[in-house]
């Protein structure tokens, strides 16, 4: 009888699955603001979608992932559609963190580097297909990584960042942010520090994943509320704390997407004469950052190769190593990701590229959402797995659904600091990304149904 999940090891799942230092700098930007932002984005959609995805995780115990939950509710084709914008989403997102990565790893040399191309993509290159041969050694070597990884490389840099701010201030320095009324509450310019909500979200994506513990969990109905709670608390202090952290010393129009966290660490230790830690923290970052995208690399693949086994793509996908890892899959996800990385050589602003990597990843990743808010509803309350309170499970579904339209919708509006030519060129570009990315899960359904005629034809 396997041991069950206590309290206290649940919450240290959720906060490790999603807390990131990477989002900061882009949340940073809109000053003492974020902190409504980011409790918004709590009650509009971190709340909510763990708590569908614990329901789903519970109902269907035995077919884990967003292909199954939402097969049961509209078929497999939406099935294929959700797990497709998952793994798509992946592709997408991936070089955001590659390039944070990169931006960290220059400060071990030059922090220069963190604006030249061909060293940002060649040590995107090396990261990304370093940690596609070490995903090939199975999911057991990839969670001792992603462990050990992210208690050393997330949660003490970025306790040190917020301890960094918190004396900053109390030694009486100047702050670049303002905390006055208008400021906290920008009624008077939604439509600039609305698209706060874009990266705030981003800060929360794969909260489904917490779902997946709920049958292993002592007494669930009570403790995993307790633990969304609970993380949904630290998660908040962490992210509004650290953002703080670097508005408050880093004026807004400075801000680097790429290496601002490092920008930060490198103003207060050069203000506090102790520069000589800057090669540390970058090397802890970046073991952080490695720890995470372990995490994300091998599970989408898997939620692809689900998919593939129901008949929508080849047999070709379907091999697996002597580890269980679908290894054609995770090798054609390499490529895809080193395409998205090389287009860094032909665009004029990186950070205008990095925001729009986000922003449409972001906007994938929500529309599959929305497929998971609709089938809860529409498989309405289960009577036997994990139950959440019926009118709290209504109103979850819904601002959840209302959490994704906006933010899809604020997608479309490039951030007010990063610099492009032209608003609606910007909102083109981005819906030609949803078209053409999305577009080839028709190809998943013509393969399948060319599948099954042949199939029927032979019986």
């Amino acid at each position: 009888m396997n041991e069950k999940i206590s309290l206290f090891s649940l919450v240290l799942l959720i906060v490790a699955a999603i807390d990131s230092i990477r989002t900061l700098p882009t949340t940073a930007l809109f000053g003492s603001s974020l902190i409504i932002f980011f409790l918004l984005s709590a009650v509009i959609f971190l709340i909510p979608i763990a708590f569908i995805s614990a329901e789903f995780a519970s109902r269907y115990p035995e077919e884990g992932g967003v292909y199954h939950w939402i097969r049961h509710a509209f078929g497999d084709r939406c099935g294929a559609l959700a797990v497709w914008l998952q793994w798509i989403n992946t592709m997408v997102w991936y070089p955001t963190m590659l390039l944070f990565i990169a931006g960290t790893a220059a400060h071990l040399i030059n922090p220069a580097l963190a604006g030249n191309k061909i060293f940002l993509l060649l040590t995107a290159l090396a990261t990304f297909w370093g940690l596609t041969l070490l995903n090939l050694q199975g999911i057991q070597v990839s969670a001792r990584v992603n462990a050990f990884c992210g208690t050393i490389g997330t949660l003490v840099p970025m306790v040190f960042l917020i301890v960094l701010g918190a004396w900053w201030v109390l030694l009486g320095n100047p702050i670049s942010i303002s905390f006055s009324p208008p400021d906290l509450i920008p009624l008077h310019d939604l439509s600039h520090h609305g698209v706060a909500l874009v990266t705030i979200m981003a800060s929360f994506l794969g909260m489904e994943l917490a779902g997946v513990h709920v049958s292993d969990i002592q007494n669930p109905q009570k403790n995993f509320p307790l633990a969304v709670g609970y993380s949904a608390l630290i998660l908040l202090g962490t992210l509004i704390l650290g953002a703080l952290a670097i508005g408050i010393v880093i004026p807004k129009d400075e801000i680097h997407f790429v290496d601002g966290v490092m920008q930060t660490f490198s103003a207060f230790f050069h203000a506090f004469h102790i520069p000589f830690l800057i090669p540390l923290l970058a090397l802890l970052i970046m073991v952080g950052s490695i720890g995470g995208s372990v995490n994300w690399l091998l599970s989408p693949a898997k939620g692809l190769l689900q998919a593939a086994e129901h008949g929508f793509l080849p047999p070709f996908f379907l091999a697996k190593n002597r580890y269980g890892v679908s290894v054609r899959i995770l090798i054609v996800q390499a490529v895809l990701v080193s395409l998205f990385c090389f287009a860094i050589q032909a665009v004029p602003n990186i950070h205008a590229y990095y925001w729009f990597l986000m922003a449409l990843s972001t906007g994938l990743y929500m529309l599959m959402y929305i497929l998971l808010f609709l089938a809860a509803l529409k498989l309405r309350r289960p009577e036997k797995s994990y139950q959440i309170p019926k009118g709290i499970r209504t109103l979850s579904c819904f601002m959840g659904l209302f959490g994704c339209l906006i933010t899809i919708v604020i997608g479309f509006q490039p951030s007010p600091d990063v610099v492009i030519k032209s608003n609606v060129q910007y909102a083109m570009v981005i819906g030609m990304g949803f078209i053409l990315l999305t577009a080839p899960v028709m190809l998943l359904w013509s393969f399948q149904k060319k599948r099954k005629g042949a199939e029927n034809y032979c019986i």
